[in-house]
């Protein structure tokens, strides 16, 4: 791996240390920065002492949310990067600044409000709402079974249909969710990792149906099943056979979609168990370079699937940190695609990424608090040059959004493109002494969890050794210590309490429980319609394809227009590859 340890004096300072060197390219240390650097020494011994003597620091640590040490001040005396090789120009490598040469001021992040609650008719209602009030993309919610690859009618799914987002059972439901809705004109993200196969078997039938050609729809599953073993738990099948399911989708997608994001490696949800701002970055570019090998492995060329891998990043409350995670991932990424993988296409070379702001940071107590929240971390995604953004609202501690909660975190999306300047210039904080040591730091700490991984012979064998799972559990574990010593404050919560929070009065979106009937009987009147000849013939295919290791998603877009059920597909899945059990590592 290029740069496992990155030079002496970044090194010393991800420690905390300050670096004991400067030197230019003749070894000497240039005169301007030895005269700096005793002049923060001078600062440090007069005027911040006495100040310090005066006004004692308000803690004895200053540190990130992540609890990495945050300096008092930092100057170019201990920070220099070289900045062709560490920032360079935005849209070129090493990509630190942005993936793009005009980011925000070409074209604005796509604003993808997350959406999908009951039955399909239901969702179909809200993606019209949202796409009305500006919203550029539709991002689609599931509910637990369909997560799980259950029909609605299976009594595993008694009482979750439609609670936490939409059920989908067949192509029929897929072709009511997208009713009126242009699948060449406006990119679908669908939130489903174990059965994403077949979701986006239906999708990809629902276009074949409507004549859209496949190369002219565009959007982004998923499909990120390590990340499921490490944090989510929403498996189908064990990681090794699983990690066969998406290599498929890849190759499928990277000759019959091309416009198609085949996975959207998630750092969100290892974040959302208990990560920090480095573990998440971490293991979502160990959890990239799994699927890249996997892909290699399979004889495919990195430049033919590499593009179409994205990224999926949590936004927490740690302005800088968060800023800092971004540029640090583009940067591994590039170097890690051009070094390690030999890729020679910029394409390949480039993180692009979703991100979403932190739902474990709300808080039910004083829940108006949240829309703040809120606005800081969708300004951070936007500062470390996100390509598109979903913003939590303000109820989701309680419940899925109302239409006014999501349309106000929708607007504040939409304050910040068009009220705030900040989309106007191009990196901004690019240069900022203490963003890029942080962001030099964010990479360092990355690198050391990677070479780990590696010497554990990757991220599939990481995680049947519970490693990525006990690291996760142990931060989890601090950070509520810290929060419960009140070493942390979570406003409203452990400090600025009130006794009237209004939590108990703000409106929610109750789901109505005759939605379980309803898809139900809709699935069972699909049931009763389909050629029952043509549904047992066509899970045979899928059958004899997963035992052969022909790729699955010929077949399961068959059996999608053949209209069999999700259940039917995946219980195929599940007997050919077998079922997984959590190792419950602590």
């Amino acid at each position: 791996m290029a740069q496992d340890v990155l030079d002496t004096g970044r090194a010393a300072k991800s420690a905390g240390q300050e670096p004991t060197t400067h030197a230019d390219a003749n070894g000497e240390i240039p005169g301007d920065i030895a005269a700096l650097r005793d002049a923060v020494a001078a600062w440090r011994a007069g005027p911040l002492a006495k100040s310090t003597a005066k006004v004692p620091p308000r803690a004895e640590r200053f540190t990130t949310w992540s609890d990495l040490e945050v300096p008092d001040v930092r100057t170019p005396a201990e920070v220099r990067p070289d900045y062709l090789r560490d920032l360079g120009m935005p849209g070129e490598y090493p990509f630190t600044r942005g993936v793009q040469p005009t980011m925000y001021r070409g074209r604005l992040w796509t604003m993808r409000m997350f959406a999908g609650f009951g039955t399909p008719e239901q969702t179909n209602e809200r993606f019209k709402y949202l796409l009305a009030q500006g919203q550029t993309g539709l991002s689609t919610a599931f509910d637990f079974p369909t997560l799980m690859g259950y029909d609605s009618d299976s009594p595993r799914s008694l009482g979750e249909v439609g609670m936490c987002g939409v059920a989908v059972d067949t192509l029929r439901d897929m072709e009511v969710l997208f009713k009126d809705i242009p699948l060449d004109k406006v990119t679908t993200s669908m939130t489903i990792n174990g059965p994403a196969l077949v979701l986006l078997a239906f999708y990809v039938a629902l276009a074949d149906t409507r004549g859209i050609p496949r190369d002219k729809i565009g959007g982004t599953v998923q499909n990120d099943c390590l990340k499921e073993f490490i944090a989510q738990h929403a498996w189908l099948v064990p990681p090794r056979p699983a990690m066969r399911i998406v290599t498929d989708m890849i190759e499928f997608c990277s000759k019959e979609v091309p416009r198609w994001n085949t996975v959207s490696i998630s750092g969100y949800h290892i974040r959302e168990a208990g990560a920090t701002a480095a573990q998440e970055l971490a293991f979502t570019i160990a959890d990239g370079i799994g699927y890249v090998e996997s892909c290699l492995e399979r004889g495919l060329d990195v430049d033919d699937f590499a593009p179409r891998l994205s990224f999926f990043f949590d936004v927490h409350n740690d302005f800088f940190e968060e800023i800092a995670k971004f540029r640090a991932a583009r940067r591994l990424w590039a170097r890690l695609m051009k070094e390690r993988f030999g890729a020679k296409r910029a394409d390949s070379m480039k993180l692009r990424t979703h991100a979403q702001t932190a739902g474990v940071s709300l808080t039910a107590q004083q829940p108006y608090n949240n829309v703040v929240r809120v606005a800081l971390q969708a300004l951070a995604a936007v500062l470390g040059g996100t390509q598109s953004l979903h913003t939590n609202s303000l109820d989701e501690t309680y419940a899925l959004p109302t239409e006014e909660a999501v349309t106000i975190a929708l607007r504040t999306q939409q304050i910040i493109a068009e009220e705030s300047g900040v989309a106007s210039t191009i990196d901004p904080l690019g240069g900022a002494w203490f963003v890029e040591e942080l962001t030099d730091r964010m990479e360092h700490e990355a690198r050391t969890y990677i070479k780990r991984i590696d010497d554990m012979g990757g991220m599939v064998a990481a995680v049947e050794k519970g490693y990525p799972q006990r690291e996760i559990a142990a931060s989890a574990y601090r950070f509520q210590r810290q929060l419960e010593a009140d070493e942390r404050v979570m406003v409203g919560v452990n400090k600025y309490a009130s006794d009237d929070d209004r939590g108990a009065n703000i409106p929610l979106l109750k789901i109505d429980e005759a939605v379980q009937k309803q898809q139900v009987d809709n699935l069972a009147a699909v049931k009763a319609k389909r050629d029952a000849g043509r549904v047992k013939d066509a899970l045979e295919g899928v059958r004899a394809a997963a035992r052969d290791k022909t790729n699955l998603m010929p077949p399961v877009i068959e059996a999608a227009k053949a209209y069999c059920t999700e259940q039917e597909i995946c219980d195929v899945l599940r007997e050919v590859c077998g079922t997984y059990a959590d190792p419950a590592e602590f």
